[in-house]
């Protein structure tokens, strides 16, 4: 078996989509290279005083527009092909859902689980120093977010790093998926999830789509599968849940499991707290490896782990009628094609797990404003609502209870608006490639980058690079 290349394989879905442009051989060219690399090598003294060498990568992909915008993980996983990879997946994801941000994305070479807090901790700071040196870090040219092995923590170190070295009045902007009190907005923890259910959601509503497979249009009752708890599965999950599919199978690292009854997610997630495995849980089934779970039988697939995870050995295997590719790259090219001729419906990470990077544009516009959202609006709807509400009032026999008043002339706080835009964002989006897809028919994953080429192009056609 030839050496994965995830680069290569982004590479090879972007030409099945350029083919349907206008744009020529140079400026495709210039679409898909990734604009700067850096590779950052610093020494970490640990705790019992012995000096490591630490390895981590910022990729900016595209300047087409500015800042650059993408995740940092820590993985042994990392290396320099794939943060370019998930560099040129972010510009082409930010252009399918509309987010005015180049690609990028960064990423540290460790297993942060051999590491202390304070170590985590100086690590972090030092690759946002190192990241501030060389102008790859700031509001107006890039900015980081927290990704596989990464959370609000990590960026508020890197934030409050920017800080001491900057006097930036717009600091905060700098970074996303901070902590509230730092600047974070309420929603962005959820957001790559709530995003792969709000897609998943408009895919099943879709009768046309879902007759083709044997499927009632709507997400009740449907079937799903997860691969990985983390903080997008784990989301993913929980509102699919609440939605009405039934999770009836989940991988992880430490095995994978399967009930076609049902799996209670919060019960799993407390047995694996008490037990530190999903192994043994209720009256589920064992399966032979942690990927088993991916070839058992449901509508709905969804990994939302790493890539590389559907490939030449097991696609031919997978029984699910819809593939929601919450984690990046999940799918090589020859797999999604086995997948494509026994007519499965793919919904492409670089449009499924596009909310993580909507709301972080969101958090992002809040730290330029200065400005919560819904300080200024939410107390004179709430007073709208209550005037409208009193002539209701006024036509019937009874009077609405103090109680009964706060509940319906609520007005929309933070948290409201930021999901509110998030789910028009994801809609919208999806019916643009919906469309893509009639028109040119193809699948979604090559409409996405349709749609993603197009726009980045015109951009630099604009710019004036290319006549």
């Amino acid at each position: 078996m030839s050496e994965y290349k995830f680069f290569k394989q982004v590479n090879h879905a972007f030409d099945a989509a350029a083919k349907y442009t206008r744009f020529k051989k140079g400026l495709l060219d210039q679409i898909k290279i990734c604009n700067n690399v850096y590779h950052i090598t610093f020494p970490l003294e640990r705790d019992d005083g012995t000096i490591e060498v630490i390895h981590g990568w910022r990729v900016e992909h595209s300047h087409h527009k500015l800042p650059t915008k993408g995740g940092i993980r820590f993985s042994m996983t990392v290396n320099e092909d794939e943060t370019m990879a998930l560099a040129a997946l972010m510009t082409y994801k930010c252009a399918v859902v509309d987010v005015p941000f180049g690609g990028a994305k960064g990423g540290i070479k460790i297993d942060r689980t051999n590491y202390s807090a304070g170590e985590i901790e100086r690590i972090t700071r030092r690759y946002a120093y190192e990241l501030i040196k060389k102008g790859f870090l700031g509001p107006g040219s890039d900015v980081p977010a927290p990704d596989y092995g990464t959370g609000a923590p990590e960026m508020g170190w890197i934030l409050d790093t920017y800080r001491q070295l900057k006097s930036d009045i717009n600091a905060e902007a700098c970074v996303t998926g901070k902590p509230i009190p730092q600047g974070g907005v309420r929603g962005r923890t959820e957001a790559t999830g709530r995003g792969v259910f709000f897609g998943v959601r408009e895919a099943c509503r879709k009768p046309e789509d879902m007759n083709k497979l044997g499927l009632q249009p709507g997400l009740e009752d449907k079937t799903f599968i997860i691969q990985g708890l983390g903080n997008v599965g784990y989301h993913t999950a929980k509102y699919m849940s609440e939605g009405g599919a039934r999770l009836v199978g989940v991988a992880e690292i430490e095995g994978s499991v399967y009930d076609p009854n049902g799996i209670d997610l919060e019960k799993l997630v407390e047995y694996r707290e008490e037990t530190g495995s999903i192994l043994g849980f209720g009256a589920t089934k064992e399966l032979a490896s942690n990927t088993a779970v991916l070839e058992a039988e449901c509508d709905i697939l969804i990994p939302a782990a790493l890539e590389n995870q559907i490939n030449d050995d097991n696609a031919s295997q997978i029984k699910a009628k819809i593939l929601a590719e919450a984690a990046n790259g999940p799918t090589t090219a020859s797999a999604h094609q086995t997948l494509k001729e026994k007519g499965v419906l793919i919904i492409p990470d670089n449009y499924l797990n596009a909310g993580g990077v909507t709301v972080s544009y969101f958090e992002w516009l809040k730290n330029l404003s200065h400005v919560r959202f819904g300080r200024m609006e939410k107390r004179f709807e709430e007073g709208s609502y209550r005037k409208i509400l009193n002539v209701i009032e006024s036509g019937l026999d009874r009077t609405f209870t103090e109680e009964e008043m706060k509940e319906l002339a609520r007005g929309a706080d933070e948290y409201d608006l930021v999901d509110s835009g998030l789910e028009e964002t994801m809609i919208n989006s999806y019916d643009q490639l919906n469309e893509l897809r009639k028109k040119h028919d193809i699948d979604l994953r090559t409409a996405a980058f349709l749609n993603a080429i197009e726009k980045v192009g015109v951009m630099y056609e604009q710019m004036g690079i290319f006549p």
